[in-house]
């Protein structure tokens, strides 16, 4: 075991668990939960210059793509996967990598973190350009698979960021960005599936969400670029709707239901009484970015 590998110490904190009653093993992991959100805030610096680069490149037409594997790799794959739905995003645009493959979502893949033959293989599938952004999260930050994506991202001047829990992590020596979020040792000795896993969660929500935020998917705190794709999320399109443009929630869902669904347009319809093709070229000419229609145009 590598003694400077923080997340494999023994916490002093839950050393009798095994012990303790069901109510005191809840106030344990809570306890050391609460740790998460004050060691993210101590990096919120590094987290803000992460969400320029992704945003930036957002903007040129690049993509954001996530490695890692175990826990690490199947958050990836989460935060990608809720992109979509929640930003309307095209499918590719935020990429989730689990070394494995989809396979090791569900199941440990023998050796797959250690290879970095299978990291070059991932790497080299998604054809990545100086304009994407690579993101490694790993725990240790020592995972061979992680360090050779950075390595092979090096090659091609993408930019890299690199999440992890340890300060001595190699992934934040080789990453243009390193996002340590030092979690301290685990309630179960080397489960970086806990705090580890808390804390790289979080991030990885900030990292995307502010992207979004900065490429105008979002106007005020409203998910305006939704992608409706059931019950509730169409309710939600409409609610969203009629609160923006100040009409019924009746002459929203109408208007959505003629333009697909798209949030943005309806509530240019309904606010300057436009057709759907001027609400999207209004759209085109500010870069999608609603807030900057409505600065130029008065009701």
């Amino acid at each position: 075991m590598n003694d400077l590998t923080i997340t494999e110490k023994t916490n002093p904190n839950t050393i009798n668990i095994d012990i303790s009653s069901s109510f005191e093993i809840a106030k344990m992991i809570n306890n050391e939960d609460l740790k998460v959100a004050v060691a993210i805030s101590e990096k919120l610096s590094q987290i803000a210059t992460a969400i320029d680069i992704i945003s930036e490149n957002f903007i040129k037409g690049g993509r954001l793509i996530y490695f890692g594997a175990g826990t690490s790799g199947r958050l990836g794959v989460l935060d990608a996967s809720e992109c979509p739905p929640t930003f309307n995003t095209p499918e590719n645009m935020v990429h989730g990598v689990i070394a494995g493959g989809d396979k090791a979502l569900r199941y440990a893949i023998e050796g797959a973190e250690d290879s970095c033959e299978l990291a070059v293989e991932d790497f080299m599938k998604l054809n990545i350009t100086d304009i994407d952004t690579i993101v490694s999260i790993s725990a240790s930050g020592n995972a061979n698979y992680v360090i050779e994506v950075l390595r092979q991202a090096k090659k091609i001047n993408a930019r890299t960021i690199a999440i992890t829990c340890n300060p001595h992590a190699q992934t934040g020596e080789l990453a243009d960005i390193n996002i340590c979020i030092e979690t301290g040792a685990e309630v179960i000795t080397g489960s970086t599936r806990m705090k580890a896993g808390s804390a790289q969660k979080m991030v990885l929500n900030m990292l995307s969400t502010g992207a979004m935020v900065k490429i105008g998917k979002v106007y005020k705190n409203f998910m305006v670029d939704v992608k409706p794709t059931n019950i509730k999320l169409k309710d939600r399109a409409k609610r969203i709707t009629a609160q923006i443009a100040q009409c019924s929630q009746e002459r929203a869902q109408e208007v959505l239901i003629n333009n697909g669904y798209n949030v943005k347009a309806a509530i240019l319809q309904i606010k300057y009484n436009i057709d759907f093709n001027k609400a999207q070229n209004l759209l085109y000419e500010n870069n999608g970015i609603i807030r900057n229609v409505f600065s130029k145009y008065s009701d």
